[in-house]
């Protein structure tokens, strides 16, 4: 006997835990605030950290020397930045003394003057260095959790944490005993063949919607936040073997085996409750666990799930969906990160 209750106990708390996490890792990383954090050759390593505070520091304290003070440092040693008697090099030619310097020149200091407490030099020691002059900050740099993250890592730790979910789903889909038939599934090959045609077919009208619904959000003001994208955009050949072998089939499979198999087809043939309730809510549920990507990014998910419930509705087939929502993430990630193009960009415009 199927225990319908215990199997939507566990669906419940895996969703639950799947969308604090979403929210601790959205505020975490920084995302979903419209700022994408940085990603790739972006990101600093340890030896560019300190050399930036160095040259940065340098800098400032350059900044407060006079132009005297600058000049005596690039002579060579030995050489002075004028006469030894502190007479200017038209003094020593007339041959007559010259108290000052000629009108508007700060080349030389003032005849008898120590150049280093003369009016026209700008001394460290002088009573208005101390407001010219802002501090420099020499704490030592710390890094952001992006920058300690490597992209490979953050796609294990993604590949990791979704197929654990999905081994819990699975495991308690044996447990229950919930019939393979209300969660799409069917052991034939007619189901394989058809649930990868059709897959591929909705897959890419789906993915030129996506494309269109944010495009358009985008020409309306609505920005979207794809900082999660970025920072997943591998920038190797085994990177992208990984993402596109490894880690998008595994989160196309647990979301479509919570989102639709669970919370839609489960449900309701276990406690009789109507499609179009249990689509609206899943779809919202769905909206939500992809948080990172911005409010805009969180209607226009919502809208593709709505897509893809229907889809699985109306097929009967967890692999159409899984194939579909597959096959739109590998073309974001192929052609936004991959090709670097932005095909929608004249529409926005």
């Amino acid at each position: 006997m199927t225990q319908w209750v215990t199997f939507a106990g566990i669906t419940a708390i895996v969703l639950v835990v799947v969308l604090v996490l979403t929210r601790l890792t959205a505020e975490g990383l920084g995302l979903g605030t419209g700022e994408s954090p940085p990603t790739g050759d972006q990101r600093p390593n340890a030896a560019e950290t300190v050399w930036t505070g160095r040259r940065e520091s340098e800098l400032e304290e350059n900044s407060a020397t006079s132009p005297c003070e600058s000049s005596d440092r690039e002579r060579p040693e030995g050489e002075t930045a004028g006469p030894p008697d502190g007479r200017s090099p038209a003094t020593q030619t007339n041959g007559e003394a010259d108290s000052s310097t000629a009108p508007g020149s700060s080349e030389f200091p003032i005849s008898g003057s120590d150049p280093e407490t003369s009016p026209g030099s700008a001394s460290e020691t002088s009573p208005d260095s101390d407001s010219e002059t802002p501090p420099v900050d020499r704490q030592p740099h710390r890094p952001s959790p992006v920058e300690e993250l490597s992209t490979m890592a953050l796609l294990a730790n993604v590949a990791l944490t979704q197929g654990l979910f999905a081994g819990v789903l699975i495991g308690a889909i044996v447990y229950t005993n919930v019939p393979l038939e209300t969660l799409g599934v069917a052991l034939e090959s007619e189901y394989l063949l058809t649930g990868i045609t059709v897959g591929v077919l909705a897959g890419l009208i789906l993915y030129v919607g996506n494309e269109l619904g944010a495009t358009i959000a985008t020409h309306f003001g609505l920005e979207h936040d794809e900082g999660l994208r970025g920072l997943l955009a591998p920038d190797s050949t085994a990177g992208w073997a990984v993402l596109l072998g490894l880690v998008l089939p595994v989160v196309a499979l647990f979301e479509e085996l919570l989102f639709r198999a669970a919370l839609i087809g489960a449900l309701s043939a276990g406690f009789d409750i109507p499609l179009w309730i249990l689509a609206v809510g899943s779809s919202a549920a769905f909206a939500l666990g992809h948080g990172a990507q911005g409010r805009t990014g969180i209607v226009v998910t919502g809208l593709l799930g709505l897509v893809l419930a229907w889809l699985f509705i109306t097929t009967g087939s967890l692999l159409v969906v899984v194939v579909a929502h597959y096959l739109i993430n590998a073309l974001e990630f192929l052609v936004h990160e991959w090709l670097g193009l932005e095909w929608t960009v004249g529409i926005a415009n």
